[in-house]
């Protein structure tokens, strides 16, 4: 096991903990008194003071994504598994998170895509560079954003 993932795994289990505190701080507020009102439109909560940070985080896992599966020259979708997972714990009631998520690992993906179409040496020594950032920037939200 590298460090990417798990770093990557305490993020997404610090992250399963927060959403579970705040379904629980929800779940916990008293009922609207006025039933005959029309319930307004669902709006998406503020983002939260990491957001930023993971939108980076996504399109690393794109790059990465990309870079790996050429340098090893058979399939490897990890990284994207990883990605949805993410997604998923992350934005699942949120579909305009949900879309900036994957619009940045797309992005991640295609600027890599654009430049390399054979593994090179560069391309080896970008997606070991992006993995550390990767897991630095994981490493820096769970620890500040963590709980």
């Amino acid at each position: 096991m590298t460090i990417a993932p798990f770093i990557f795994r305490l993020l997404l289990a610090g992250t399963a903990l927060a959403i579970a505190a705040g379904a629980a701080a929800q779940e916990a507020a008293p009922a609207p008194q006025d039933t005959q009102a029309a319930a307004p439109p669902p709006v998406e909560d503020k983002p939260p003071p990491y957001e930023q940070r993971l939108i980076r985080l996504a399109e690393i896992l794109g790059s990465v994504h990309y870079l790996r599966n050429l340098c090893l020259g058979k399939p490897e979708d990890s990284w994207r598994r990883s990605m949805q997972e993410l997604i998923d714990k992350e934005s699942a009631d949120e579909p305009k998170r949900r879309e900036r998520m994957t619009a940045a690992f797309n992005r991640g993906y295609r600027t890599f895509a654009s430049v390399y179409t054979v593994c090179t040496e560069p391309a080896t020594l970008a997606e070991e560079r992006y993995r550390a950032e990767g897991a630095t920037l994981a490493s820096e939200i769970v620890a500040r954003f963590g709980n």
